[in-house]
């Protein structure tokens, strides 16, 4: 078995409001920083799995993604996933 390492990002969809970003986007403003905008807050994830090959290891990490570490109705993921 290899060891890989998974980076994973999950954030809300496009279409849907993000208060988190919504409230960062104020503040900035008013840490007069106007040239900010349109900031969008998810979170990212990283991770170890240990797989034959690099293909089992993705489906693996996509597996965890669907079940458990987002929510697809509101988010959207992307991951990588190394050797190492």
């Amino acid at each position: 078995m290899k060891k890989f390492r998974a980076s994973i990002n999950v954030m809300p969809h496009d279409n849907l409001l993000d208060p988190q970003g919504k409230a960062v986007t104020g503040a900035v403003g008013n840490l007069g920083l106007p040239e900010i905008s349109g900031v969008r807050i998810g979170k990212h994830i990283t991770l170890h799995v240990e797989a034959a090959d690099k293909k089992t290891a993705e489906a693996k990490v996509d597996e965890a993604c669907k079940k458990l570490l987002a929510n697809q109705i509101m988010e959207r993921y992307a991951f990588t996933v190394e050797e190492g």
